[in-house]
């Protein structure tokens, strides 16, 4: 091979290894294969669960909520009363309370989800949708406390944490069924 068809190999190579170089020392960098230590463990878990275990610190309420629904989510939900069909589509949050014994009646949070913790965890983990989990935990109460109050669960009043969310009762927390019912007894593990 002539000298020249090699330096063109090798300066088109060149910038290649850089980039592999650079990317093997910043996969060094992420600590890829050591132990997660506590703090690692608290700052990526995000679960909450339907008693309330977990839920963060912070507080909020309805007046909070309702500006942030506005600033935040009102790009692709309807505010209430509001009637854009292609926010409904995406996800119709208000208008329908019960849906008990009512079949094909529109899911909203106050006629589905079983738990106020779980509208919460949702909420928190997924929402702003270009930007989850970019607000602080009181900017989450306070969402949350807008959408049961605009969905007739809560008083306009109310002040959501993490000890009065778990308390609120939600319409239609009896019509789920448990995934994992009770065993009988003669097929518990025995310890």
């Amino acid at each position: 091979m002539s000298m020249r068809k090699t330096l063109i190999i090798a300066s088109l190579l060149l910038p290649t290894q850089h980039l592999l170089f650079s990317q093997l020392a910043n996969a060094q960098q992420s600590r890829f294969g050591e132990p997660a230590t506590q703090k690692d463990i608290d700052k990526s878990f995000w679960s909450v669960f339907p008693d309330g275990e977990f839920l963060p610190e912070g507080e909020g309420n309805v007046a909070t909520g309702r500006v942030l629904f506005k600033e935040q989510c009102n790009i692709c939900h309807n505010m209430p009363g509001e009637s854009d069909p292609v926010k409904d589509d995406i996800g119709k949050l208000f208008g329908v309370t019960d849906k008990k014994g009512k079949p094909n009646v529109e899911q909203t949070i106050g006629s589905y989800w079983p738990y106020s913790s779980t509208v919460f965890n949702y909420i928190r983990r997924a929402m702003p949708l270009l930007a989850p989990m970019s607000l602080t935990n009181s900017d989450y109460y306070s969402l949350t406390a807008y959408l049961l109050h605009e969905n007739g669960v809560i008083p306009e009043d109310a002040v959501m944490n993490k000890d009065t969310l778990p308390k609120v009762e939600m319409p239609n927390k009896d019509g789920f069924i448990m995934a994992y019912p009770k065993v009988p007894e003669q097929y518990e593990v025995k310890r």
